[in-house]
């Protein structure tokens, strides 16, 4: 006799007699393998901080993983990234058009709807698979700081602090015993780091760690330089050597 699943996961519009959608649950899989990403908000502003692990030959200068939406918006990923770059793509033609109709910059939230929305459409029609990553929006708006999650199913999320990919669980665990409301923009870098050593085969060195800080007062997405990653990689070492 065929497992339960057998005939229920070929097709994307098929729901199984338990009420699941076996296509949709295997790409947050595929999201729990990826590599870490993660956001955090602070009083100061909202980071994003990803895992990206390169070959010796690569050349790393071009950060796969975080991407800028708008001056004000910045976007991570976890998962299939060829899928992020295509829903990038969308948010970046969204952003501009709100743009040009309205006249001014589109707010994190409704980004983060519209793609949650195109997400939910990869749900619901035959010959599509859904998209195989998960996304964290962070920017900073009229409404003040925004940290959104992105998911294959098409929901969306408003955090705090939020972790996506491989070693997400723990990091979250981590992340709910040492994060607070008044954190400011450094102590969130430096939480962010922890973070990345807590769950990477790599306990030493910033090659692998990208950052990106988008500060309340400019409204702007910067990439963080790598000897400022790893003056705050130092400053967790210290801290550890201490405790």
């Amino acid at each position: 006799m065929l497992p339960a699943a057998a005939g229920y996961d070929r097709g994307i519009t098929v729901f199984s007699p338990d009420g699941r959608l076996y296509q949709v649950e295997y790409a947050i899989e595929t999201v729990r393998r990826g590599t870490l990403a993660l956001g955090i908000k602070s009083t100061d502003g909202v980071i994003l901080a990803v895992e990206e692990k390169t070959r010796k030959l690569q050349i790393s200068n071009v950060t796969q993983k975080i991407f800028q939406i708008d001056d004000h918006i910045g976007l991570a990923a976890a998962g299939y990234i060829p899928d992020a770059r295509t829903q990038v793509d969308h948010a970046r033609f969204f952003a501009q058009s709100n743009r040009l109709i309205y006249d001014e910059v589109v707010d994190v939230e409704g980004v983060a709807k519209n793609l949650a929305d195109m997400a939910q459409q990869y749900t619901q029609y035959a010959g599509a698979r859904p998209f195989g990553v998960a996304l964290i929006l962070a920017g900073v708006d009229k409404n003040g700081i925004g940290l959104y999650l992105t998911d294959p199913s098409g929901t969306y999320i408003g955090y705090d602090a939020v972790a996506i990919g491989a070693g997400s669980e723990q990091v979250t665990e981590h992340l709910e015993k040492n994060y607070k409301n008044d954190i400011g923009l450094e102590k969130a870098c430096i939480l962010a780091i922890e973070s990345i050593f807590m769950v990477s085969e790599e306990k030493t060195g910033t090659k692998h760690i990208r950052l990106a800080v988008i500060d309340s007062k400019t409204k702007s997405l910067r990439m963080m330089s790598s000897e400022e990653i790893e003056n705050y990689s130092k400053q967790v070492q210290n801290k550890e050597t201490q405790s």
